[in-house]
């Protein structure tokens, strides 16, 4: 401990400038907040947090005062920490038009801009601030010497959820044979704030249930009703419907488990959820991959593309429950051709720009319209392969699809390891 202690002491001797702002970046919900409230606590000096938004006023000024008043208390608390949330509500962008340029957003920024590292230095003072849309904030503002050091709060990988999980199961009653590791994989791309919900779901349905604490089955329901959303009780399908549901659930799960680089298939169901899906299947990797090959996105596609080839071979016609998965296979093929360079045709050539990353990530294209229309007609190739592909898959095992789909219209709900037994049998 008397080792960090010095460590102010040594950089002033060698002549270190310590940095004055720190930008904690990452997607809604990663615990950005709180981790500034850990840093204040570690730290144990004096913290002032503040809204970006409460800078926005009406009249013009306003806002600039407000960071005047902020500052000069902070100086007179040094060392202090400020914590300014969402600061993209005042740190966006100056407009550079003419029009509207000393409007009270610029003002209130340009008085931030002074107050970071202006003529009169803020010795003690350090500012951290959060946000998740960092493209969106004025140079001026991260440049070297104001918010030149960014803290990316990514989404937790599965050694992290395990972690949070273990830390919200604290706070409730849960059954001794809880498997955090499987509630872990099950959450896959879960957020520190969805984890949280997991666990006050699961207590919730243990209370309705009657039961005083909550347990793995509670859990993963409720990773189900995070996803998507609660069982519909009310919704009865007729057994037509009921039955190409059950098909076109069987075709994803079928066409994924036949092909080697798909996730492992977790649980199907067929019973209807307030999201507006009739059913739907989960897959949960064994791990975590920051990395997709080609293979591997093909052969998501192709799964995607199984619930409508299902209907196709089972019943001889196609029906709207198709609609979702149609998007999300259009989306990941254009991708593939605009934007991972996957294609022959235009090589290693961007053709789209994503922005808000963290918010959703709005992908559009930036070509001519003669290549708008090469890409269109690549992705209608690139999906019908892959379509072609899972019909192939399915009319070889159509047995199997057969037996696997009258199981699921009986039960309704099964597991991922019921699926392969009868499977491999």
């Amino acid at each position: 401990m008397e080792y960090f202690r010095q460590i102010p002491l040594k950089c002033t001797n060698i002549g270190v400038t310590m940095p004055k702002g720190v930008l904690l970046v990452g997607p809604p919900g990663t615990g950005k907040t709180m981790l500034a409230k850990a840093v204040a606590g570690e730290a144990n000096v004096p913290f002032f947090s503040i809204s970006g938004s409460e800078f926005v006023e009406m009249f013009v000024g306003m806002g600039a005062s407000k960071v005047r008043d902020l500052f000069k208390q902070a100086k007179k608390k040094a060392p202090c920490i400020v914590f300014i949330d969402e600061i993209d509500a005042i740190g966006q962008k100056r407009n550079t038009g003419g029009i509207g340029g000393n409007d009270e957003r610029e003002q209130t920024l340009n008085q931030l801009l002074t107050e970071m590292d202006g003529f009169e230095g803020n010795s003690g003072v350090m500012i951290l601030a959060a946000t998740n849309r960092p493209e969106s904030l004025d140079p001026a503002l991260t440049r070297p010497g104001r918010f030149d050091r960014r803290v990316p709060v990514d989404l937790p990988d599965l050694k992290g959820r395990v972690a949070i999980l273990k830390v919200h199961a604290k706070k409730i009653r849960i059954a001794d044979d809880v498997d955090f590791e499987r509630v872990a994989r099950m959450a896959s791309g879960a957020s520190g704030a969805a984890l949280a919900n997991i666990f006050n779901e699961a207590a919730l349905r243990a209370v309705r249930n009657g039961r005083g604490f909550a347990t793995q089955a509670d859990l993963e329901e409720s990773i189900e009703v995070v996803i998507a959303g609660y069982q519909k009780k009310n919704a009865i399908l007729s057994d037509k419907e009921k039955m190409a549901v059950a098909y076109h659930e069987i075709g994803h799960a079928l066409v994924a488990a036949l092909q080697t680089h798909s996730a492992p298939v977790q649980k199907i169901t067929i019973i209807p959820r307030t999201s507006g899906a009739l059913g739907y299947t989960m897959q949960a990797e064994e791990g975590d991959h920051y990395l997709m090959t080609k293979e591997e996105i093909e052969n998501k596609i192709a799964t995607y593309t199984g619930g409508r080839v299902a209907e196709e071979v089972a019943l001889g016609s196609v029906s709207t429950g198709a609609s979702n998965d149609i998007e999300q296979a259009t989306k990941l093929a254009r991708a593939m051709i605009a934007r991972y360079g996957m294609s022959e045709e235009f090589d290693m050539v961007a053709l789209e720009t994503v922005s808000n990353q963290y918010l959703g990530g709005d992908a559009s294209l930036v070509c001519s319209a003669e290549t708008q229309t090469q890409v269109d007609r690549l992705v209608v190739e690139l999906v019908k392969k892959q379509h072609d592909k899972a019909r192939k898959l399915l009319m070889e095992n159509r047995d199997k699809l057969q037996e696997l789909a009258l199981y699921l219209y009986e039960k309704e709900t099964i597991t991922g390891d019921e699926f392969m037994n009868i499977l491999k049998a």
